[in-house]
């Protein structure tokens, strides 16, 4: 493993960093102490910053010699509402909020890019330093873009990396085309007529309904998806009802959709519709059908996937780089990003959870979940990476 020497020096005040992000996390477009920590760093860095881009969103700007080439590197920077079950000195000091997916450590190493490129590296062009807010579910790629985010910052790609728990430590993943999903929402409401559970004749029974309803939506991706194609429809939530002897007016269905394209996507919607429709007249019920696209899917661009697997393998060697990773039904708003420059999106493996200290939760180091931790290791092979990628692409005619 080929790392940049000053970066491993810094990597203690890059862990010391990553834990007090941890340790005071902030949810989305709430981001004021986390933003307020990066912009003190890149300032003492003598980075010139950019601010007001998604609200809390930090911009640094590090520009050597001439070349109007650029390049941007994104990380995120918001928690989740989450109650963490850890116990070691690092947990979270704010209830019912957590660093569950590593957003702290993304922080924190593209911070120790930061440092390198303004104090030691060589390279001619401009590198953007992009700490995005509201990833989780607030858009803040696409709230920065809104904000000017290429207009201020002009560059000619933009990449961006997330840690991956269950991918060894040391290794990365990367495909060109499809890497992540779509993430897309429904709320359905079938409206019936109550009654007395013990006269039900008398009424329209909602909850029946609503398990027809879903019952059908199962043959969507099963009966109308290619077998080649890539699809998940989940109920997630069925609400109704408040007494045992009572049929409810009314059943709420809620859950989501996920697809790598926006074909497969509009068909979906449009059969969930109909079936919904249908179903509910042929029991002389109705429904409200409400369906919400949230973040698209993210395509990483050909040329700049080449580029970051060229890169992982200068540092980590061929037999650690998968290039063919599998693609999660996740989603990540860094898809906005790739709808408006190239770039690519790329996965640092998290190891399986062993770098955990005593005093962690009895679940699983995975993302999303109250027992997960980011592991520090990663921070320099993180930091060099973006060192390694910004000077590659920069190079480039």
């Amino acid at each position: 493993m080929k790392l940049l020497d000053p970066i491993v020096e810094f990597a203690a005040q890059l862990q010391q960093i990553r834990r007090d992000i941890h340790a005071h996390p902030e949810l989305c477009y709430e981001e004021i102490r986390t933003s307020e920590l990066v912009a003190a760093k890149l300032t003492e860095w003598q980075i010139p910053i950019i601010r007001g881009l998604g609200i809390t969103g930090i911009v640094g700007v590090i520009k050597r010699g001439s070349s109007q080439r650029a390049v941007g590197l994104r990380a995120d920077m918001d928690a989740l509402p989450m109650q963490e079950l850890n116990t070691f000195a690092h947990t979270s000091t704010q209830n019912g909020k957590m660093h569950a997916c590593g957003h702290d450590g993304h922080t924190a190493m593209l911070l120790g890019a930061a440092h390198y490129l303004a104090t030691h590296a060589s390279f001619d062009g401009t590198v953007y330093v992009i700490f995005q807010p509201a990833e989780e579910g607030g858009g803040g790629a696409k709230r920065m873009i809104a904000d000017g985010l290429f207009e201020q910052c002009p560059m000619q790609a933009v990449f961006g990396m997330h840690n991956w728990p269950g991918v060894p430590l040391g290794q990365f993943g990367v495909r060109a085309g499809p890497m992540m999903a779509s993430s897309n929402e429904f709320e359905v409401i079938v409206h019936g007529k109550g009654a007395h559970a013990a006269q039900p004749h008398k009424g329209i029974d909602p909850i029946l309904v609503a398990i027809q309803i879903v019952q059908s939506w199962q043959s969507i991706v099963a009966r109308n998806v290619s077998p080649v194609d890539s699809a998940v429809l989940s109920v997630t939530q069925i609400h109704s009802g408040s007494a045992t002897n009572v049929i409810p007016d009314q059943a709420i269905l809620i859950g989501t959709v996920r697809t790598f394209t926006p074909e497969v996507l509009d068909m979906i919607e449009a059969n969930m519709h109909r079936i919904a429709d249908h179903t509910a007249q042929a029991f002389d019920a109705r429904v409200e059908f409400h369906f919400k696209r949230n973040y698209p899917a993210l395509f990483n661009h050909a040329k700049e996937s080449v580029l970051a697997a060229e890169v992982m393998r200068q540092i980590v060697g061929d037999d650690a780089v998968n290039s063919q990773i599998e693609p999660t039904m996740g989603a990540e708003d860094f898809a906005y990003m790739l709808q408006g420059k190239p770039g690519c999106y790329v996965f640092i493996g998290n190891g399986d959870g062993n770098h955990r200290e005593q005093g962690h939760g009895l679940g699983p180091c995975n993302l999303h979940n109250a027992s997960y931790d980011f592991n520090d290791q990663l921070l320099p092979l993180g930091a060099t990476y973006w060192v390694r990628l910004a000077q590659h692409f920069l190079a480039q005619s």
